[in-house]
């Protein structure tokens, strides 16, 4: 089976990423909030994967999910290699690497809740199951900008780095408009590679065999 080899193989590179991210950071506490939730996500996911395994894509989503939450806690956001490449790339004014997190915040969350409505059977309607799943993602977006607020309000100007608003005083929109554009994009786009995913995990199974009674009655 390949979902478990998938899972095992995020878990080591996740781990090791961890571990090399610690190395020197650009600021402890920064890191420390910035990698609380992959630190988080990891038992989570390795305690729930027999219960109720995630599809293939999800795990994959959540792995670079992940690995992007360490590379921000290490560089901070505003500081990432990779978002000033993109930058200077498409000239502009300031470094893109915190948004494309919150494009993933929009799309991990609304194809989570896409997968436990599917499969709970809990939605019946074409139409409402995706608009259900983008209020999700939404919900999740939300909730992420109140807990910055919180840590702006605990930690004073030590919140900085890891809001992020690189003087943008709109930084709280921008970050929940590019979650709802990443909500959109996972119900329009990626869907027909969940649907394959979520396939993959109606795997056949060994049939029953028979009782030793009733082999004998034959």
């Amino acid at each position: 089976m390949l979902r478990p080899l998938l899972l095992a193989t995020l878990v080591v590179v996740v781990v090791l990423a961890l571990i090399l991210s610690a190395i020197d950071p650009h600021d402890r506490t920064t890191w420390l909030l910035e990698v609380m939730p992959a630190a988080l996500l990891l038992p989570a996911l390795m305690y729930s994967h027999r219960r109720f395994p995630l599809s293939s894509l999800l795990y994959l989503l959540l792995g670079v999910m992940a690995l992007g939450l360490i590379a921000g806690g290490h560089y901070s956001f505003a500081r990432v290699p990779l978002g000033f490449w993109l930058q200077e790339w498409l000239d502009l004014s300031r470094n893109p690497y915190d948004r494309l997190g919150h494009v993933l915040q929009g799309v991990i969350p609304a194809l989570l809740a896409r997968e436990w409505l599917i499969r709970g059977a809990r939605v019946r309607g074409r139409h409402l199951l995706p608009f259900l799943c983008v209020c999700v993602a939404m919900m999740v977006s939300s909730v992420y900008e109140l807990v910055e607020w919180a840590a702006a309000l605990a930690l004073g100007q030590g919140a900085e780095a890891f809001l992020g608003m690189q003087g943008d005083e709109w930084d709280t929109q921008a970050d929940m408009f590019c979650a709802l554009l990443g909500a959109v994009a996972a119900m329009t786009l990626l869907v027909p590679v969940h649907d394959r995913s979520l396939a993959a995990l109606d795997e056949p199974r060994p049939a029953r065999c028979k009782p030793t009674g009733e082999r004998l009655a034959e």
